[in-house]
């Protein structure tokens, strides 16, 4: 069947027609995605998707205790949900990661291979445009990175006036309400940068500009749903300046008992980190880049507890699914004030550290407080899962790389059957409960680790194993030319 999805604000006429029927269909007959369960006879739940930008997975203390950074809110959220101790991001880099979120396939299924690279076509096929459908509320709010917002004016890395190819915006995807950048910002006034700040500062950050005249624009704006710049409550924290837009939205579709989904995806805390003075203040002992960084992280944080007591304050808590993650793992070199924890590598690696990020999901009505678990998730089964959960099917066979985490949530045994793949420039790996295959050439060489044994890849199995590395090579190749297909457009053909 072809995808009926088109470049709009909401699914065409046809594509909800089509949506309809699919989701009155009797229960155990899947399209496209296998359900497990039918719908829930409780009401839909609130869905909001977190997700912070080059977090490492050893920043945060409900992963790693030494971690020196403050995050009250997220360890709170850890202990009253689902902390996941192996949650993968789809790519080690930005964009790729995201379109995995809302469309649960691989990003070399939808040509967007790295950061600022490609856009999210219009075939593709979003959990916006399907929640819209559906009768939710949806709004998108931050960084966005999955293609531009202007054909008009310069603008963030690739707005260009007459750019028309990667034009791609939020609102084109489902989304109702925007407040979104195409990419990165300073994390403290975020619209602005020193008027003279060479050296390597001004790529890691600065201290905050304290008189006007002695600044510039940054360069990167935030947009609405209706393609215009945003001007006003612009200073200070980033974090706190995109939260301004979140809780308003949260408040109206609560007081309307309309069912809503949220993406906030952070600025924070990829280059060029800024902290206000409060923030900064808490890690004075610490290195100017260390101190900068670590206050954006508990000011972000800080903005997450206000969206916690926001829903408490109207009531909603029990019901709302509030995933966190990073969209890779953190920048620069082990100096860096980014930690991997005990991972191998860091952002742009498919080692561990380039991948597993910080994984947690709090849902009071589903999701015991608490809850721990070691199987192996992905940002691609945000898409599927929350389908389950609603008893949807997508409205065509394309393929997705997701699976259902719906039984781990609830607590029932699991066993991931279809394994995580990864591809990113010349990297490739193929991870399965247990093994992992890895090549940094394109298959030339391979390396296997035991995930369960050796999470920090110390030990290269490749010699001992070849048997397992020639199955697995081999089914890695099939989901590559799966993904070739995808991309090349053989999911919209049919």
């Amino acid at each position: 069947m072809a995808c009926c999805c088109h470049h709009s604000v909401a699914l065409s006429e046809s594509c909800k027609r089509i949506i309809g029927v699919i989701s009155n269909l009797a229960a155990g007959v899947a399209i496209g995605v296998a359900l497990i369960s039918p719908a829930w006879a409780a009401p839909r739940p609130n869905i909001i998707l977190l997700m912070a930008d080059d977090l490492g997975r050893g920043d945060l203390q409900c992963f790693n205790p030494s971690s020196p950074i403050q995050t009250p809110a997220l360890d709170e959220m850890a202990g009253a949900g689902m902390r996941f101790d192996r949650f993968y991001a789809s790519s080690p880099v930005c964009s790729p990661t995201r379109g995995s979120c809302l469309t649960g396939r691989h990003p070399f299924r939808y040509g967007v291979y790295y950061a600022n690279t490609g856009h999210l076509r219009p075939e593709e096929i979003t959990l916006a445009e399907l929640l819209q459908s559906e009768g939710y509320k949806t709004g998108h709010f931050g960084k966005w990175h999955l293609g531009t917002m202007t054909t008009e004016v310069s603008d963030a890395n690739r707005g260009a006036p007459g750019n028309t190819r990667d034009y791609s915006p939020p609102w084109k995807h489902g989304f109702q309400v925007c407040f979104s950048t195409e990419s990165k910002t300073p994390t403290w006034d975020p619209m602005l940068k020193p008027v003279r700040s060479g050296g390597r500062g001004s790529a890691q950050g600065w201290e905050p500009i304290e008189q006007r005249a002695l600044a510039t624009e940054f360069g990167t704006r935030y947009w609405n749903e209706r393609g215009q710049v945003v001007h006003d409550n612009l200073e200070g924290d980033d974090s706190r300046v995109i939260m301004d837009r979140v809780v308003p939205f949260v408040r109206q579709a609560a007081r309307s008992q309309t069912p809503f989904l949220s993406v906030i995806w952070f600025h924070t805390p990829h280059l060029p980190v800024v902290a206000g003075p409060q923030h900064a203040a808490i890690y004075e002992e610490h290195s100017s880049f260390k101190k900068r960084y670590y206050g954006c992280v508990t000011a972000m944080d800080e903005q997450i507890g206000r969206l916690r007591s926001e829903l408490a304050s109207l009531g909603i808590t029990e019901n709302t699914m509030i995933w966190f993650c990073s969209d890779n793992g953190p920048e620069g070199n082990e100096n860096s004030p980014g930690s991997a924890a005990h991972f191998r590598g860091r952002k742009r690696d498919l080692y561990e550290g380039g991948v597993r990020v910080p994984g947690i999901l709090e849902w009071p009505a589903r999701v015991a407080p608490g809850s721990v678990t070691g199987f192996p998730a992905v940002t691609s089964d945000y898409l599927v899962t929350i389908l389950d959960v609603l008893g949807l099917n997508l409205p065509d066979d394309r393929p997705v790389d997701g699976v259902s985490l719906l039984p781990v949530l609830t607590g029932r045994p699991a066993t991931r059957q279809k394994p995580i793949g990864f591809q990113s420039r010349r990297q490739l790996a193929w991870t399965t409960e247990r093994y992992k295959l890895l090549s940094r050439d394109l298959g030339e060489t391979w390396e296997l680790y035991d995930l369960l044994s050796d999470p920090a890849e110390s030990r290269n199995l490749a010699t001992e194993f070849p048997e397992k590395i020639e199955a697995m090579s081999e089914a890695l190749a099939v989901w590559i030319s799966s993904c070739k297909a995808s991309d090349e457009g053989g999911d919209w053909s049919k």
